[in-house]
């Protein structure tokens, strides 16, 4: 017997998801919570298994992530298609769900992107996460593109090179003479306080603990999810950072930050990972962060 999906459950299922919640996702969706349980008990039912793990927070299980995944890509699909099969504009934007670091978002992304968003009618969702951890936002269907690390494609995904960045350590000349001016060892860095994006940012970590061979919770560290706070707090002289070079230029050239650490940076190459099936606004979305990324990466 073959299944036939019915894209109102699945529709239910990604907005709880989404929401982390039965009762905001019963708000989104115009109905009673009542009627949103129904909806995802029928889809358990029509697939013979659990799609929510009904948890805090709410996760998807492996096959509820694929119905997901589905879910979106038919969505996109039907979002290139009608308008041209009617022969008339949307009256309601394209929502592109995308997943990026913050670094890139701070940098070349949106002016990658600018020239698609003033030429057609579309929102951009940018779900920010740490480049590590972009890529399960494609895995699970929140995203139909994700930029990240990882070099090999997933599952009915292609993958593109975008080229590298590079991080430096940096700081205010005035936070440099407060805590390095003795140089940077182990010793001034139990002192000294960094900033990573999150408990998940490695990238941080994992610089420290190969230069200098100490480990995370060894010495202190804001956390900050954003690019420009990690800019602003060393700016500031709040924090050292280690940052992407190509967002600090003017602010190395005009002395206000110092590379603390010339001698040693960090080389982080990026790839852009998309639904290998994509049409219309996406793949013209997708072009536009293959041509800027690989050109401001070069």
């Amino acid at each position: 017997m073959s299944l036939k999906l019915d894209n109102k459950l699945l529709h239910a299922l990604a907005v709880v998801v989404r929401d982390q919640s039965f009762e905001r996702a019963a708000t989104s969706l115009f109905i009673t919570q009542s009627a949103v349980s129904q909806r995802i008990k029928q889809l358990e039912q029509l697939v013979a298994q659990p799609v929510i793990i009904r948890s805090q927070p709410l996760v998807a299980t492996d096959i509820g992530k694929q119905l997901i995944s589905h879910y979106h890509q038919v969505m996109q699909l039907e979002a290139d298609l009608l308008p041209n099969i009617f022969n008339e504009d949307s009256h309601s934007p394209v929502t592109l769900n995308l997943a990026t670091n913050a670094d890139s978002l701070a940098t070349w992304l949106i002016p990658a992107l600018s020239p698609l968003i003033n030429a057609h009618f579309i929102e951009c969702n940018f779900l920010v996460a740490d480049e590590n951890h972009t890529i399960d936002k494609l895995k699970d269907g929140e995203s139909f593109g994700a930029i990240s690390l990882e070099p090999q494609a997933i599952k009915g995904c292609q993958v593109t090179p975008l080229g590298d960045m590079n991080y430096i350590l940096v700081a205010s000349p005035q936070f440099q003479e407060t805590y390095f001016s003795d140089g940077i060892n182990q010793e001034s860095l139990r002192r000294a306080p960094g900033v990573a994006f999150d408990h998940k940012d490695n990238m941080h970590i994992r610089f420290i603990e190969q230069q200098y061979g100490l480990k995370q919770g060894e010495y202190p560290l804001h956390t900050a999810r954003s690019s420009e706070a990690f800019v602003t707090l060393a700016e500031h002289g709040a924090a050292y950072c280690l940052i992407a070079e190509l967002q600090i230029r003017s602010l190395l050239a005009s002395g206000a930050l110092v590379n603390i650490l010339p001698e040693y940076q960090l080389v982080e190459t990026l790839h852009w990972h998309r639904w290998a099936m994509l049409k219309g606004i996406h793949e013209k979305v997708s072009q536009a962060i293959i041509r800027e990324g690989q050109a401001m990466l070069d």
